[in-house]
């Protein structure tokens, strides 16, 4: 049962280090292409917005297929991309590049993740889905910080060529060692779209689109915050990243725990903290220690939110595990693309120091949301236990 979801975390980790990669680049990268870090954060945007509507079109066909297969040719087509990527001459090539990987990544995560539940157990999601998102908090911790550190040393396109390089090593260990699996027999695509009635799922998504939103308003321009306002150099700017992606095993630890008994409740938990560890972000920058507690709690939060947000949306429409899966992939990389925009609004028109502030306001809305959503299940729940005593009365 073990090595299947540590070889789905690994192939995991590649494919989120693809789309996550522009965070430690995007100084160096803006530097070379002539555009503005502004510019060179659209392609997050881009790779964001086009996972977010291809994800529950592509996840529902695609359900069907062998899952080894397909994800094997998800990393074959990631490896081709990301060395599109390293030869690009412009930010129109650049940006086709990263359009192809943005078409696979719902399909991985959504289906890895109805993978890894159905060897755990409905009642072992959460723990599951966490050690899933381990590969998530790797791309972070190794993933992203390496890159930037392989940038200061090669340069940003030996980054690309490296990931090229891994996504056809994890293709090969697919290849060798995951046993061949094609999963429950999906329901059909008109049933799969019929969960998007219930308000109740759509309210689930709407919330990971606003969460998503706060945190990548920041975490977009991370690198840029390094650099500009606590006057990083390039390595120590990896090293910082690295650090950031580290305390983040502790948050995907406590969510993965905790999301099992409520994952609405667990969502609030670790949103309203996040807020505060954005807040502080800027005004800390200049004594150190405040500067690093900022951080953590920054980091922490964020890694536990994602395997919460996760779970939390694929329990709401547990008729359409994967089909849900693909929602809240889809509303969180709306949430990416919305948040990458946002954040270089506001450094455009305020500077680095802003996005922390942003970041929080939308993170505020997003628990504003989450309460309205427990409100409507309580009142449901007083309903359902009410009913059978008013038909027998």
């Amino acid at each position: 049962m073990l090595l299947p979801l540590i070889l789905l975390s690994a192939a995991g980790f590649t494919v989120l280090t693809t789309e996550f990669i522009l965070v430690g680049l995007l100084p160096s990268l803006s530097r070379d292409l002539g555009v503005s870090v502004s510019q060179a954060g659209l392609l997050v945007t881009l790779f964001a917005f086009a996972v977010a509507a291809s994800g529950p079109f592509l996840t529902a066909y695609f359900a069907r297929f062998e899952r080894k297969r397909l994800f094997i040719v998800v990393l074959l087509l990631f490896a081709a991309s990301n060395v599109v990527a390293a030869m690009a001459p412009n930010l129109g090539v650049m940006a086709f590049a990263r359009l192809i990987p943005a078409l696979g990544v719902p399909v991985f995560w959504a289906l890895a993740s109805e993978t890894a539940v159905d060897i755990a157990g409905q009642e072992r999601a959460g723990r599951a889905i966490s050690m899933i998102s381990f590969g998530v908090i790797c791309a972070t911790v190794i993933g992203v910080p390496t890159g930037t550190l392989i940038a200061d040393a090669f340069g940003w396109r030996a980054a690309f060529v490296a990931l090229a390089v891994a996504s056809l090593l994890k293709a090969g260990m697919l290849y060798a060692f995951l046993p061949d699996s094609r999963g429950a027999q999906p329901p059909k695509l008109a049933e799969q779209f019929r969960v998007l009635r219930d308000p109740r799922v759509v309210g689930h998504v709407l919330m990971s689109v606003l969460l998503f939103a706060g945190m990548f308003t920041a975490y977009t321009y991370l690198a840029d915050l390094f650099e500009r306002l606590a006057g990083f150099n390039g390595a120590v700017v990896g090293w910082a990243l690295m650090a950031f992606g580290a305390v983040g095993l502790i948050g995907n630890t406590l969510g993965g725990r905790i999301v099992d008994r409520h994952p609405l409740r667990a969502s609030l938990i670790f949103s309203v903290p996040l807020a505060m560890g954005l807040i502080l972000v800027a005004p800390s920058v200049q004594a150190l220690p405040l500067f690093a507690l900022a951080l953590a709690l920054w980091g922490i939060t964020q890694a536990a939110l994602f395997p919460v947000s996760h779970v939390r949306v694929m329990k709401s429409a547990p008729q359409a595990p994967a089909f849900a899966a693909a929602l809240n992939v889809s509303g969180a990389n709306l949430g990416i693309g919305v948040g990458a925009i946002v954040g270089g609004r506001v450094i455009d028109a305020v500077g680095v120091g802003g996005v922390g502030y942003a970041a929080a306001a939308l993170v505020g809305v997003s628990v504003l949301l989450g309460l309205a959503l427990m409100s409507a299940e309580r009142s449901a729940a007083q309903r359902a236990a009410h009913a059978p005593a008013e038909t027998v009365a």
